[in-house]
C-alpha cells in the first residue's frame, strides 16, 4: 500500500498562523518605526503603479509579464516591476526632494528561504545629497528595527551581528585582494572595459575554478558569491562599496576612483539587505548601459525587456540624487529571528 502524500499545513491554517503571528506583528511595528523616521526626517511617502512598460533592465532580474487590453480590443503589454526606481526618479524630477516607497515588487525565477516571487521593497532617495547620506541611514534603519523588536543581536543561520555598531566600510577592491588574493581593479578601467583573461588568470591562482566560456562578469560574480558575500556582515554589518563602472548600471562613476561606481551594498549575518547608488543622470549614457545589460539578458536568457522612454526623457531633467533599494522583508526576518521569508509575509504566493 503506498502512504499518501502529506503536505505541510497552508499558512491560513489557524495553528500554522499562531506561530507566524509574532513575526508578523514585528514585522507591522517595524514598518510603523520606519515611517516615522521618514516623517522626521522630511521624507514624503509615495505610491508607485506596480503595472509598468518596464520592469526594469538589468540582464539578471527577471519579471512577470501581462497585458492590458484597450476599449477596441488592442493589446499592450505590460509588466510588473521589479523594483518601484524609475517611478520613484520620475517623482524627482517632478520636484519632489526626499521620498521613501514600501512597494510590492515581483521578481521571476526566484523563491527560496530569502527570496519570494513578491516582496516588499523599501526604497527611499535624498535629491540634491551624497550617497553616504544613505550610509547613515541604513545604520539608523538597523538600529531602529532591533530596538523595535526588542533584538539584541541579529541572526541567521547561527551567524549573528551586533545591529546598534557603526557598519564596517569595505570597498570592492578591497574584499576581492583580502578573501580571494585577486586585484581587480588591475583587469578593469574607467570606461568599463574588461580585461577577462586578466582576471581568469587571477581566479586560477586563487584555485577558484571557473568555466572557459565564463565572461569578465561571470568571474567577478563568482568570486563574490563564493568568496566574498558569505563573509560580510559577521559581528556588524558591512557596507560594501565600490562596484567597478560594469558593475553598477543605474550609479554614477566615483569622482575619487573613475574605475568604480557610487553604488554600495548592505549586508548583515551574510544577508544581502539593500542595495544603494549615487543616481546616474545621464540618459544617453544610461541608454548604453542598458543596451549592454539587455544585450547579455538575450546572450544569457535568449530574451529582453523594451526601455522606458518616458523614464529616459525625465532622467535628462533630474537633480542629481542618491537612492536605496533595502529588502524589508529580509530585515525584518533578522530582527524578529525567522528562519524563511514566508514567516513574514502576512499571506504569502501559494507554492508551485
Amino acid at each position: 500500500m503506498v502512504a499518501p502524500i502529506t503536505r505541510p499545513s497552508p499558512w491560513w491554517s489557524p495553528s500554522v498562523h499562531a506561530d507566524r503571528r509574532p513575526f508578523l506583528i514585528g514585522r507591522n511595528r517595524i514598518q510603523a518605526a520606519f515611517r516615522a523616521y521618514f516623517a522626521r526626517h522630511d521624507f514624503v511617502e509615495v505610491d508607485t503603479a506596480t503595472l509598468q512598460v518596464s520592469p526594469g533592465n538589468e540582464a539578471h532580474l527577471h519579471a512577470f509579464a501581462t497585458e492590458a487590453i484597450d476599449h477596441a480590443g488592442a493589446r499592450h503589454p505590460l509588466y510588473l516591476h521589479t523594483s518601484p526606481e524609475f517611478a520613484c526618479k520620475k517623482l524627482l524630477t517632478a520636484g519632489e526632494p526626499r521620498i521613501a516607497c514600501f512597494a510590492h515588487v515581483y521578481r521571476n525565477r526566484e523563491r527560496g528561504p530569502l527570496h519570494h516571487p513578491e516582496f516588499t521593497m523599501l526604497e527611499w532617495y535624498r535629491a540634491g545629497e551624497p550617497y553616504e547620506a544613505l550610509m547613515e541611514d541604513c545604520a539608523r534603519l538597523l538600529a531602529l528595527a532591533a530596538e523595535t523588536a526588542g533584538c539584541r543581536l541579529f541572526s541567521y543561520r547561527g551567524e549573528s551581528a551586533n545591529p546598534f555598531a557603526e557598519p564596517e566600510r569595505l570597498s570592492v577592491a578591497e574584499a576581492f585582494e583580502r578573501f580571494a588574493g585577486v586585484d581587480l581593479l588591475s583587469t578593469t578601467d574607467a570606461s568599463g572595459e574588461t580585461d577577462r583573461e586578466a582576471l581568469a588568470a587571477a581566479l586560477e591562482k586563487a584555485g577558484i575554478r571557473h568555466a572557459a566560456d565564463d565572461t569578465w562578469a561571470d568571474l567577478y560574480s563568482r568570486v563574490l558569491v563564493e568568496r566574498i558575500e558569505p563573509k560580510l556582515g559577521f559581528g556588524r554589518p558591512t557596507i560594501l562599496y565600490g562596484y567597478p563602472v560594469s558593475e553598477a548600471a543605474l550609479a554614477r562613476p566615483s569622482a575619487e576612483e573613475p574605475r568604480v561606481a557610487e553604488r554600495f551594498e548592505l549586508y548583515a549575518c551574510g544577508v544581502e539587505l539593500a542595495n544603494a547608488f549615487g543616481e546616474l543622470t545621464d540618459p544617453v549614457e544610461q541608454r548604453r548601459r542598458f543596451g549592454l545589460e539587455m544585450a547579455e539578458k538575450r546572450r544569457v536568457y535568449g530574451e529582453d525587456y523594451p526601455l522606458d522612454e518616458d523614464f529616459l526623457e525625465a532622467l535628462a531633467h533630474m537633480p542629481e540624487a542618491s537612492g536605496i533599494a533595502l529588502g524589508f522583508d529580509r530585515l525584518v526576518m533578522l530582527a524578529t529571528g525567522a528562519t524563511r521569508i514566508e514567516q513574514v509575509l502576512w499571506a504569502p504566493v501559494a507554492e508551485y
